[in-house]
């Protein structure tokens, strides 16, 4: 009885585990696709339109589906909050990096940006192996080894964006992090609407202070609001494959870091 039971738990966390995979790898597909939709956007539109106008649709979304459940919690929210300050700017920067430099050299900067979750993991009592220190290196080495040839070969529009796409890894690792932290330790919807709250106020502020216009033409629209559907799907996703992770089993450091790079890897291939 005891064996069959142990054969139930192990079946069920293969299964969590799967499904999570699966989660996580549909979530960076849509979040590759929004970024780079959203980066080709602000080829043609200012920054804080899009930024703006692609969360607001977003947001509507996650009004309607707070709507017919009736309920949220504080705790999440909070937390929610915290990744919306750091995906607004992230998001901010990461496209206007995109409008300034060149998008195979951007996405890989950002994509770095899942070394930040490893660091606070870290800086929180955890100790990784040793050869998740060295693949968060290499990492990071690849990354710098590619802005150091692009700042030789280009204008100061493309260091700018070197900088920008800087800050808008560590951002968005924040983003991940705090995201990650609410749908585990409480509930995905609200965790949602929080970072909604957070990023759009932080984008709207910003807006004001640089007197930057956020109206955005009729004919954009449409583009831009399926922006912001596709990433708030992403972020939907994401927290929900965080969610299946931690509830079916315990990960390592190492497993922890390899699921980081492999999402990050496929946004950016999804994104070049």
């Amino acid at each position: 009885m005891c064996r069959r039971r142990a054969g139930h738990g192990h079946a069920r966390r293969a299964a969590l585990s799967s499904l999570a995979i699966v989660l996580a790898l549909g979530s960076s597909l849509v979040w590759g696709a929004a970024d780079f939709s959203g980066g080709s956007l602000t080829r043609r539109l200012p920054v804080f339109p899009v930024t703006v106008a692609s969360q607001g649709a977003g947001f509507v979304a996650l009004l309607v589906a707070l709507a017919v459940r009736g309920s949220i919690d504080s705790r999440s929210l909070l937390l929610g909050l915290l990744a919306g300050v750091g995906g607004g700017a992230g998001l901010a920067a990461f496209y206007r990096a995109l409008s300034l430099g060149t998008m195979s050299i951007v996405s890989p900067l950002v994509a770095c940006g899942a070394v930040v979750p490893f660091g606070i993991s870290v800086a929180t009592g955890e100790r990784p192996s040793g050869a998740a220190v060295v693949g968060c290196g290499a990492a990071l080495t690849g990354a710098v080894l590619a802005s150091v040839e692009e700042r030789r070969a280009g204008s100061a529009d493309r260091a700018r964006a070197i900088a920008l796409a800087v800050v808008a890894a560590l951002a968005l690792g924040l983003f991940v992090y705090f995201l990650g932290l609410g749908s585990r330790q409480g509930d995905v919807l609200s965790t949602l609407v929080g970072a909604r709250i957070g990023s759009l106020a932080l984008l709207v502020v910003l807006a004001g202070a640089t007197r930057a216009p956020l109206a955005v033409p009729r004919r954009w629209l449409p583009a831009v609001a399926l922006v912001g559907l596709a990433d708030v799907s992403a972020n939907a996703l994401f927290a929900f494959a965080s969610g299946h992770v931690l509830l079916g089993e315990r990960l390592t450091p190492p497993q922890k870091l390899g699921i980081g790079l492999a999402l990050a890897g496929v946004a950016a291939i999804s994104a070049a």
